[in-house]
């Protein structure tokens, strides 16, 4: 193929879902020139697995990257129909925002966010190569044969990387929604000495509402008090839409089990690993054959399409057996299926070769996000995206990269699993995965990194004394209920805040979000308290940092599995050292009482 020269650019992003806009905006917003490619235009922030935005530790991540400067929350906000805070009924620490998303009014927002972006270009094209010398990234070549010379690069390929699309036995090579796969930068990679590995994720079937009887279903409406998702937004999103919820049954099973034979998952077609918290249904009956139903959501794709997602019931099954299937479900016997459902297999990176950074420790200024690291969700990719765009920039400035611990929250937590601990399985976030639920909130997320994306320079100064004054509100209330009788009382699960108004004739009028965080911070005082103090501990360890050069064979007592991955993984700290999977404590001593001697 003839190559052209198409001139320069900071950073190039390739890929433009979820990972890629935000790596591209912040990268941009920092004033960095930045070219984001996708292979279509039209594949923006697409949602090709469900249309919904956050869920049990995904919000958290949503408000995390809000806090940050991120764009996915004030998107959400204007494209989402339909909003339900989870686990209301449980503590504050794992309440968790879901919305449901106008599939492509997010795909129109985000698009045109990119567009309007000073210092961002948008540009259709495969990426299919890039180039390295000495080590450091150099250029990017695209499919049309445009040579752009480089700073830096985010890998944020999605499901589109050596992507295969699986129905029964239509197989072919494809990224999501039938649209083109990234061939040869696989190849690329391979040759460059990055270690890669196959991953596999489900997407479910979609059905006409028009041939779907409703009236079997039990329906579910969103919350009555909205919560956003972006601290920023003012006008409050309102419900425009309703989901429902119907169950598969014992005819659904056994049309399963009898053609699992026809099933890629078992009959060897499919090799890439799939999520373990999100499997197919196949999956679901053969693991539990005991169960006499699942759940299955139905929950529309937006506003101007009839079409339907049956979330949950997502499958490789021939397309025939598909239609089969379907038709077992209450409310959906007449249904007919718009998208069958597939399976997509695709290529990414072993995170253990990414530095907290999200850089990789094998080719300076190559950077990656989202699925490629490793990971599921279109949260998780966002969080990752922002963090690669960021260092990405701060690489090309000749800057110290910013690190988020686990300590700062969900994406610090996030990514130090996977560069830390590595991954067997698409990752997918959940808040059981932090030491720190309680302080870690998503209520309070504005609070822990507001100050970060401030100093980073993607949270306006304005902003930023906005968050300071709001809890200066809090600590003042705080105080005040101290001086009497009422901060007792609101201590005790049954007061509220606003059920205590008549014992209080003083209070001053706050806004919610204030008076939410004085009640949480009240009630559960103690364990705070307590979690604090653990914060404190292990901000000692995560501080000791660890020479990045060390030679860990040279080091007697510690074994050789754990100098192993000690060498491989290159941790930071003498934290993340402790976090290393085959690194026992006796391994840890022996390297203490080394680093006390140099």
């Amino acid at each position: 193929m003839r190559t052209y020269d198409a001139g320069k650019c900071d950073i190039a992003v390739i890929g433009a879902g979820h990972a890629g806009i935000e790596a591209a905006l912040a990268a941009a917003r920092l004033g960095l020139d930045t070219v984001c490619f996708t292979v279509s235009l039209d594949a923006v922030g697409n949602m090709p697995c469900n249309p919904a935005i956050g869920g049990t530790g995904k919000g958290h991540l949503v408000r995390e990257l809000d806090a940050l400067g991120g764009e996915m929350g004030r998107a959400a906000d204007q494209a989402c129909i339909q909003y339900r805070m989870l686990n209301r009924g449980k503590g504050p620490a794992v309440h968790s925002l879901r919305a449901q998303a106008d599939r492509r009014r997010y795909q129109e927002v985000m698009k045109h966010t990119l567009e309007l972006q000073e210092h961002l270009r948008l540009k259709q094209g495969e990426v299919v190569s890039i180039g390295v010398e000495n080590g450091h990234v150099t250029s990017v070549t695209t499919d049309k044969g445009a040579v752009y010379e480089v700073g830096a690069v985010v890998i944020a390929s999605g499901t589109y990387l050596g992507g295969r699309a699986v129905t029964g036995e239509a197989v072919r090579d494809s990224g999501p929604d039938g649209l083109a796969a990234a061939l040869p930068l696989t190849d690329c990679l391979c040759s460059l000495g990055l270690s890669l590995r196959r991953f596999k994720t489900g997407t479910p079937p979609r059905v006409n509402a028009r041939t779907v009887d409703f009236s079997q279903m039990q329906i579910q409406y969103g919350d009555e008090d909205i919560e956003p998702f972006s601290f920023l937004t003012e006008k409050m999103p309102r419900n425009q839409a309703v989901c429902w919820l119907t169950y598969t049954n014992a005819e659904t099973h056994r049309i399963i089990r009898e053609n699992l034979n026809r099933s890629p998952l078992y009959s060897g077609v499919i090799h890439g690993v799939g999520p373990r918290y999100c499997p197919s249904i196949e999956t679901k009956i053969v693991t539990f054959p005991d169960k006499e139903r699942h759940q299955l959501f139905i929950e529309p794709m937006g506003l101007n399409t009839e079409e339907l997602y049956i979330q949950g019931f997502s499958s490789s099954l021939p397309e025939d057996v598909q239609v089969a299937m379907v038709h077992t479900l209450p409310g959906l016997e007449q249904a007919e299926i718009t998208r069958p459902a597939y399976a997509i297999e695709y290529d990414c990176i072993d995170p253990t070769e990414l530095y907290a950074s999200l850089e990789t420790k094998k080719i300076a200024g190559l950077f990656g996000a989202g699925q490629f690291n490793g990971s599921s969700g279109y949260e998780e990719a966002a969080a990752q995206g922002w963090v690669a765009g960021v260092n990405a920039a701060r690489h090309v400035r000749g800057q110290e990269p910013v690190i988020l611990k686990r300590s700062d929250g969900y994406i610090g937590t996030l990514i130090d699993d996977l560069v830390t601990k590595g991954t067997e399985e698409p990752y997918r976030m959940m808040t059981s995965r932090s030491e720190y639920r309680l302080i870690h909130r998503q209520d309070n997320a504005d609070e822990r990194l507001t100050r970060i994306g401030y100093e980073v320079g993607l949270v306006s100064e304005a902003r930023y004394r906005a968050v300071q004054e709001k809890y200066a509100a809090v600590e003042a209330e705080i105080a005040r209920l101290k001086k009497n009788h009422v901060y007792e009382l609101l201590k005790r699960p049954e007061n509220t805040y606003a059920a205590l108004a008549d014992c209080d004739p003083d209070r001053p009028s706050l806004p919610r979000a204030v008076i939410q965080e004085v009640e949480i911070a009240v009630k559960y005082e103690g364990y705070i308290r307590r979690q604090l103090k653990e914060v404190e501990a292990f901000s000692k360890m995560e501080n000791r940092r660890i020479p990045p050069e060390l030679d860990y064979d040279a080091i007697p007592g510690i074994r050789t599995e754990a100098k192993q991955k000690l060498s491989a993984i290159r941790p930071a700290s003498f934290g993340q050292a402790g976090r290393i999977s085959g690194v026992s404590p006796a391994d840890l001593t022996a390297l203490m009482i080394w680093l006390e001697k140099i």
